[in-house]
């Protein structure tokens, strides 16, 4: 039998449909082809790396970044490394070699003798390790030390030396009431005896304040003694001393105002003045005085929020109500439907409380002229006034636009496009007025927290 047609069928046949691991495909280069044939089924699995990036070149394009011959460049953050800076994808389905990052790590901290460490983050990169001595030796050298980035801490491990003081205990004083039509009590105590723990020896005692049998006036008084060795080390000791004063019941800064007091602030003869935040008046007693009765003059004083007049004729006229007051957001938009308008309601809906906190006011003016209608809160405007507002700050209509205007007067910032509330507060929180208020609101406690 010829056996020559069999073969030359079977020589076509591996030359037209190819076999894997030939390097020949029937399909050729064919992309389509190609993403059904290695679908679902990479060689390796696909790198996802924490803490850093990774850009691979595979050898047939973009599609195939998994497939055997893929070459990956590993990339870690600052403070992470990685054991290798490429790995490969292997014939095996596995990559060449580890690519984690792993965050860099110092050697660890030798511990001092009569002494130790903490550290923010073990022998971490970046870890702060703080050295302390035993009760009686001091730090000779760096007191802390940073992990660094070439895996070499900052400072070399100090050393405690031997600087022990000697000790002294001191009195426990209790608390003691002003005799009447006083403001001084007279507080008695024993003189504390120091002890030295080297040769017990002690060269001076030195009390840092009034002494025992003294008057003290109406406060709280920080007290210390300090004993000496022959060494020169020495050792001290603190106590306090407290005299009161019958004074009349504390008085507390309205709701959205400030109150601030002379003397002590509650004492007979004290004085304390209250003051509204912008947008709210004072109702009540600008100024109480504590007076011999233990009573405060005056009524209470409460701060209200401003009645805000919508019915003036004019765009100034309403802006002229929150001068020195209140700062407006004023937005703007063709339609209510408009989506920028919509996002940016809806954004603010739960910030109302840090815009109170800045003291601002919300404009809301929605439509074109003259189907225009204005808004502030639950109190509409008149499309004639909407329109003045829109004309005195060259508010467009049919575009969405929203304007920060400060309690000057003045049109600080513009946004044609809707914008979260810790950007407005941000932004808000540059202006030179708002750092006055920040510290004023600290001291009051005010905040959106409490």
């Amino acid at each position: 039998m010829d056996m020559w047609p069999l073969v030359l069928l079977f020589v076509q046949l591996c030359f037209c449909s190819g076999y894997e691991g030939s390097g020949q495909y029937a399909h050729g280069d064919d992309e389509d082809w190609h993403s059904r044939r290695y679908k679902g089924t990479p060689w390796c699995a696909p790198i996802k790396l924490k803490h850093g990036d990774v850009s691979c070149r595979a050898p047939r394009g973009e599609h195939y970044r998994n497939v055997m011959g893929t070459r990956c460049k590993i990339r870690c953050k600052q403070g992470y490394e990685s054991q290798n800076s490429e790995v490969v994808c292997m014939a095996n389905k596995h990559w060449s070699s580890n690519y984690a990052c792993r965050e860099i790590r110092c050697p660890k901290l030798s511990m001092p003798a009569n002494g130790g460490y903490k550290c923010s983050d073990g022998s971490y990169f970046n870890s702060r390790c703080e050295f302390i001595c035993s009760p009686g030796f001091s730090l000779k050298g760096y007191k802390t030390a940073t992990c660094q980035y070439n895996k070499v801490w900052s400072a070399d491990v100090p050393t405690c030396v031997d600087m022990d003081s000697p000790k002294i205990k001191c009195p426990t004083v209790k608390d003691k009431w002003a005799e009447p039509g006083k403001l001084t009590a007279r507080v008695s105590w024993d003189t504390p005896e120091g002890v030295d723990t080297a040769d017990g020896i002690l060269t001076d005692v030195i009390l840092k304040g009034k002494a025992p049998k003294s008057d003290f006036p109406e406060r709280l008084h920080k007290m210390s003694y300090t004993v000496f060795d022959r060494a020169g080390n020495k050792g001290s000791c603190r106590f306090t001393v407290r005299v009161r004063v019958r004074r009349c019941s504390p008085l507390f800064a309205p709701d959205n105002g400030y109150m601030k007091c002379d003397s002590d602030g509650d004492n007979y003869g004290a004085t304390c003045e209250f003051k509204c935040t912008g947008g709210y008046d004072l109702q009540g007693s600008v100024a109480r005085v504590c007076q011999y009765g233990f009573t405060w003059s005056g009524l209470d004083t409460t701060c209200t929020a401003m009645n805000i007049n919508v019915g003036v004729r004019t765009a100034a006229a309403l802006l002229d109500q929150f001068y020195e007051k209140r700062r407006l957001l004023i937005i703007s938009a063709p339609t209510a439907a408009n989506h920028n308008y919509r996002f940016q309601m809806t954004n603010l809906q739960h910030a109302q409380c840090g815009l109170d906190l800045r003291h601002v006011t919300v404009i809301e003016l929605v439509g074109t002229y003259p189907a225009q209608i204005g808004r502030i809160r639950h109190r509409l405007l008149t499309p004639a006034l909407s329109l003045q507002i829109r004309l005195q700050l060259q508010i467009p209509q049919r575009s969405f636009q929203m304007v920060l205007v400060d309690k000057q007067g003045m049109d600080k910032q513009r946004y044609p496009f809707p914008i979260t509330a810790a950007e407005l507060f941000t932004t808000i929180d540059t202006f030179p007025l708002r750092k006055d208020e920040m510290v004023q609101q600290q001291e009051a406690g005010q905040n959106c927290q409490s």
